[in-house]
């Protein structure tokens, strides 16, 4: 898969201990260049729907099993699609300084049987109020484009999904009609 980018903190010790948390992430998009995405109602920032790739998974299996958990739908395995992967590096956080966070991002994208469904959240997915929301792509750019936060790793996260849909969104507008 092409590497649409890396961030690279370089905050970290590297003779630190390695944290490897490979995800999946789908793109979702409808007729009319607009995409669903899991929105925190407490951050206020989206987040494209999929997470950690769990013990022995597909990526196909991960991005199936994280899109029914975050959004209720069902993908199309034959949709399925390179978009591209990008590499997160970084110290994990400040009370462990000596672990190196090191994430590919797998991005894919998709279409769904079926629309909205029941979301089978976490604990934590469900304290930050994630609800799905179908929207145009300038409106995630820029909601996460103005976000902060007090957590440096959560403003990597904003920042990296923001960053993909602006590479998304160029995509879409420079493709011949």
């Amino acid at each position: 898969m092409k590497r649409l980018f890396t961030i690279d903190l370089k905050n970290y010790n590297p003779n630190g201990k390695q944290f490897r948390r490979p995800s999946v992430r789908g793109i979702i998009l409808d007729g009319d260049n607009n995409i669903a995405m899991v929105y925190s109602q407490k951050e206020h920032y989206y987040k494209f729907p999929g997470g950690g790739i769990e013990n022995d998974e597909t990526h196909l299996e991960a991005l199936s099993r994280e899109i029914k958990e975050e959004t209720g739908m069902t993908i199309i395995p034959d949709s399925v699609k390179e978009f591209g992967e990008v590499l997160r590096i970084q110290r994990l956080d400040d009370t462990k300084k000596d672990v190196i966070f090191i994430q590919q991002n797998f991005y894919y994208t998709c279409k769904t049987k079926d629309k909205i469904g029941k979301q089978s959240l976490d604990d934590k997915e469900k304290e930050l109020g994630f609800i799905l929301k179908l929207i145009p792509i300038k409106e995630a750019i820029n909601t996460n484009a103005n976000f902060k936060s007090d957590d440096p790793f959560k403003n990597q996260t904003v920042e990296r999904e923001k960053q993909v849909l602006e590479k998304l969104y160029k995509s879409i507008v420079t493709q011949p009609q």
